[in-house]
């Protein structure tokens, strides 16, 4: 049996690139690990924050698309994504989206209480508390390592048949069926973070993708042989699973589950720093060699964006 340790990222569709940076890096004081751009198309950016390492189980990336159609969260996708704060910082959390005027909602789910609210496009973000993962020793504005962001906690998932996400869960990733609770089922892989699904088990209207929506849902595998075997391990239970693609940072397969939501698998190697320092990560847009001879006409097409110190 295979298993994964949970998430290695997920993936979005959100509005203006600068919008967008100022709402995850400048409020929610994650790290804009890699700027580069979407290789499906070019004249975008593919943004990726996370924890200061950019480590897989923090990473969640942005295809940002300035005036773009509103999506529609629904079945088929990812509806909710959680965070994991340290223990004691809830009430920080909740003062500091007050400061930027951001409407939240305590919730329980799970014995586990969970401050929930929008991001500036529309995604349903949650933040939880847990003494699992590291510190993320990352230092931004008034974010300081103690109560920065570790990184996921988990999702909660919106299928058009949640019985059997269930069972892909369970049967082809790993996960183990942990509990039931009104409207969810709750599963767990082995890893400290991203470790978390939730299934929800009543029927939502189908989603619809566009600004404000998780375009997918990414998966770890440990290295490059492991996904091979995961390649033939998806396709052994019946799905349909791509080809290996190059995604610089990572190698990754795509296959949709029986219910329509789009899965990755995802290695964590060879991460974000092996074209550039981790210091330096994220201050320049970095190309794959296709791309690097049309260097200029892109920097001008593209929309420019900074990290802002908005604590100031």
């Amino acid at each position: 049996m295979k298993r994964t340790a949970g998430i290695h990222h997920i993936s979005t569709i959100v509005g203006h690139p600068q919008e967008n940076v100022d709402f995850y890096a400048s409020i929610l004081g994650l790290r804009l690990v890699k700027k580069t751009i979407n290789f499906d198309d070019p004249g975008t950016y593919h943004l990726y924050l996370g924890n200061n390492k950019g480590e897989p189980g923090t990473i969640i990336t942005f295809f940002p698309w300035a005036n773009a159609y509103q999506g529609r969260i629904g079945s088929g996708q990812v509806g909710v994504t959680s965070y994991a704060i340290p223990l004691g910082t809830m009430n920080f959390w909740e003062e500091r989206l007050a400061k930027f005027n951001i409407s939240t909602e305590k919730i329980t789910r799970f014995g586990e209480t969970y401050l929930a609210f929008k991001d500036i496009h529309g995604l349903n973000l949650e933040l939880v508390e847990t003494e699992n993962g590291e510190i993320n020793d990352f230092s931004f504005g008034d974010i300081t390592p103690e109560v920065s962001i570790k990184g996921f906690g988990g999702a909660i998932l919106l299928s058009s048949q949640p019985e059997k996400t269930g069972e892909t869960l369970v049967d082809t990733l790993g996960f183990e069926k942990v509990a039931e609770e009104g409207e969810f089922i709750r599963y767990q892989s082995y890893g400290d973070i991203g470790n978390t699904i939730d299934i929800k088990q009543t029927a939502s209207p189908r989603g619809q993708m566009g600004v404000g929506t998780v375009h997918h849902i990414a998966f770890r595998a440990k290295d490059n042989q492991e996904h091979f075997e995961w390649q033939q391990h998806v396709a052994n239970h019946g799905l349909h699973v791509t080809e290996v693609k190059d995604r610089n940072y990572f190698n990754a397969i795509y296959f949709k589950e029986h219910g329509e939501i789009l899965f990755e698998i995802a290695t964590d190697p060879p991460e974000f720093a092996h074209d550039e320092s981790e210091k330096t990560m994220g201050e320049t847009l970095k190309l794959s060699n296709q791309y690097e001879v049309y260097r200029g006409r892109l920097e001008k097409k593209l929309i420019p964006i900074e990290i802002r110190d908005l604590d100031n």
